[in-house]
């Protein structure tokens, strides 16, 4: 009860306080303009009484900065140019500092058990992080005052940092920034005329003022990479410039233009060099899903005006295909390429053991920065009995010989939507179970629509809102034990494919034990620079997300690899405003931008502009009209925010609004540009044509229709 009337007290009379500030208009006073009314008379007390005017100034911006009244930069300004430059720093350096505790202090007391109880489970993150690095973040916000302070100050307040640690960090970090204040308050105080204004000494005390948050800004990171980077011993020299630990991809990427710009690097690759887009993704289920779609068109003999052929397949030999299309573009990313390029190329563990040393087989590199390039793998589900059934990933399947009459793929995303129907044409029984509503959950549901009902009319069953509960084997057959709207489903199979994401390779590589931060979603935490927590390492592909495609990987590998070697001298911010991306089923699924259920999610206006490819000449001649494309514009304009496509070739089609999004062409300018004919590119044209006539100048057309009913007579 005593807390409880203590509170009631403090609220009151801080209350009748902040009434009496705005009630007698103190607030007039607290600015340039009331202070320069008083100028005179207040330069002349001072005079006379210099330490109590000290005194009741002091008291005076403690009062304010604990109430959190408006007024605290004119005070300052206000103190320069009356007590002259040290006296004022010294007075509101400590003046501030006490004040801001106080208000820290006040908000603890009323606010912060409530606040705890309420949302302390939504704020541990926060908490754990003021207690581990609150007095830095703290440090942060007083150097670059993105928010008010007096914001700051009752933020603080409910959080557990320390209030001792608040009072000095506080008192140093805000400083530097009094110091430029109660200058520019110096020299405020020397105006004799409006003349002044133009002096070099006032101008270089605005210009401080301005500059100053963006000095601060460039010079934290440095005072925190050092901060970080002083526990561990810096060698005098070094290997390498840097150290690539992963040869897929993002690894391959990042390695190749350090060589190209002649610095000597080390490229670590623990297994095959390509990593998984040669070896078990990209490549090989493209190769497989064109025997696939080879098959397919035969058994489409009859519609091409062709006698009607076996439609049987040498299961083995098409993996056998697979395989040697894979070994046809291994040369490409090979050793003997890589060397020649430069590269030296190490087999093997990579361990990172500091931020300036990787151990590998026993070798310690010293190199000045290091990328992290380690990918990622398919994450199977803790489902009970699959581990004891045996089950194939997109890393494993390449194996198999012999052909599974009965085929569960578990997953419903681009992987588990190529393999299904892959398989389905090579003669399997394929059941696809999805957990989620629908197929390819990430594009519109018309989408999904489509592609489901291609699938089930090449004799994939679908299986959606399915969730794999457990794998049992019943007098030697495999069965799959599903829930569907709280109903038991039996699935026997030969053979299972699990196909429900994949996860970053993030263990056994040092991080953990170096302290680098992983993220909620498992990958290693980047900032926009791909700078992982310390400083001298950065990520690039699948292990560093959020995107989980090839050609993104390559894209961050520039960045990651250019900022590598160039920092700090020029950095780049990696760039994810515009990512294409498209899932291989036949006919194809290609994107970029926002789709048309994202937008209504995010209340972005558009507009939506369809074409369908059963109108395009090119498609109807190949027997490929199947699909469509949608165009996603602002409302009125021709600025395109993203565009699906549906239909053979797509993730070709796509290019060319990948371009024009990247670089601000519109629908107008693709509708200008000539596109051969007849192909399927052409339906680009065509769609812009069909903004074009929506968007068709209705009054101007009827008088030019006047107009040549005049000319006719």
């Amino acid at each position: 009860m005593k807390r409880r009337g203590f509170r009631i007290a403090l609220v009151v009379a801080a209350g009748a306080l902040i009434l009496a500030f705005f009630a007698l208009g103190l607030y007039r006073e607290l600015t340039l303009t009331g202070f320069e009314a008083r100028r005179q008379e207040l330069a002349a007390y001072h005079a006379d009484h210099r330490a109590l005017t000290i005194a009741l100034y002091f008291l005076l911006y403690v009062l304010v900065t604990a109430l959190s009244l408006p007024g605290a930069a004119v005070m300052t300004l206000a103190g320069g140019a009356l007590l002259g430059f040290w006296p004022a720093l010294l007075t509101v350096s400590f003046a501030s500092s006490i004040g801001a505790t106080l208000a820290m202090l006040t908000a603890r007391f009323l606010l912060r058990d409530w606040v705890q109880a309420s949302f302390g489970d939504k704020l541990k993150a926060i908490n754990a992080g003021i207690e581990k690095e609150g007095a830095f973040y703290l440090f942060s916000l007083r150097l670059v005052p993105l928010f008010p302070f007096f914001l700051i100050n009752l933020a603080m307040g409910l959080t557990p940092l320390r209030a001792a640690t608040f009072y000095w960090v506080s008192q140093v970090g805000m400083l530097a920034g009094t110091a430029v204040y109660v200058n520019a308050g110096t020299q405020l105080g020397r105006l004799e005329s409006a003349a002044g204004i133009l002096s070099p000494a006032l101008l270089l005390s605005f210009a401080l003022l301005g500059l100053f948050p963006l000095a601060a800004r460039k010079v934290l990171p440095l005072v925190k990479a050092r901060r970080i980077m002083s526990r561990f011993p810096r060698p005098k020299r070094f290997d390498y410039n840097l150290v690539v630990i992963g040869a897929g991809s993002a690894g391959l990427v990042s390695a190749y233009i350090a060589a190209a710009v002649k610095a000597k690097v080390a490229l670590v690759e623990k297994h095959r060099m390509g990593g998984d887009c040669l070896n078990t993704g990209c490549v090989p289920s493209k190769a497989l899903l064109r025997s696939a779609k080879m098959l397919a068109y035969r058994r489409r003999a009859a519609e091409f005006g062709l006698p009607e052929s076996e439609t049987e397949c040498d299961f083995a030999a098409v993996m056998e295909r697979v395989q040697r299309v894979v070994r046809q573009v291994e040369p490409h990313d090979s050793i003997e390429r890589y060397t020649a390029l430069g590269v030296e190329c190490l087999t093997g563990e990579a361990r990172i053991t500091s931020p300036y040393t990787v151990e590998v087989n026993g070798r310690v590199l010293t190199t000045r920065s290091i990328i992290v390039a380690s990918g990622a793998a398919p994450f199977v589900p803790p489902i009970p009995g699959l581990e004891e059934a045996g089950y194939l990933t997109s890393d494993t399947l390449w194996a198999l010989r012999e052909r599974p009459e009965r085929l569960v793929i578990l997953g419903g995303g681009p992987i588990g939507a190529e393999m299904a129907q892959a398989f389905a044409r090579l003669g399997c029984r394929v059941t696809q179970v999805e957990m989620a509503p629908r197929l390819l959950i990430r594009e519109d549901p018309e989408v999904s629509a489509l592609i489901r009902e291609r699938f089930e009319a090449e004799g994939v069953r679908v299986l959606t809102s399915h969730a794999a509960r457990q794998v049992v084997i019943e007098d030697g057959e495999k069965i799959l034990l599903c829930e569907h709207q709280g109903t038991p489903v039996r699935i026997p199979f030969d053979r299972i494919i699990v196909a429900v994401g994949r996860k970053p390779n993030v263990t056994g590589l040092g991080l953990e034990e170096l302290g680098v931060r992983i993220s909620e979603r498992g990958t290693v935490a980047t900032d926009p620079f791909l700078r992982t927590s310390i400083p001298t390492i950065r990520c690039a592909g699948d292990v560093a997300g959020p995107y989980q495609f090839t050609h993104t990987a390559g894209h961050q590998a520039w960045y990651a690899s250019v900022n590598a070697l160039f920092s700090p001298f020029k950095s780049f911010k990696a760039d994810y405003r515009v990512i294409p991306w498209c899932t291989f089923t036949d006919p194809e699924v290609a994107r970029v931008g926002l789709s048309e259920e994202e937008a209504r999610q995010q209340q972005v206006p558009f507009e939506v502009t369809r074409f369908p490819l059963n109108d395009l000449d090119r498609a109807i001649a190949d027997g490929e009209n199947c699909g469509f494309i949608k165009i996603l514009t602002v409302r009125g304009k021709d600025r395109i925010l993203g565009v699906t496509i549906v239909g053979p070739h797509a993730g070709d089609l796509l290019a060319e609004f990948v371009l024009a999004m990247q670089h601000g062409i519109g629908l107008n300018k693709i509708l200008g540009t000539i596109h051969v004919y007849p192909t399927l590119a052409e339906a680009n044209k065509l769609a812009a044509g069909v903004w074009k006539r929506a968007h068709a100048p209705r009054r101007l057309l009827a008088w030019v229709e006047r107009f040549h009913a005049w000319r006719r007579g």
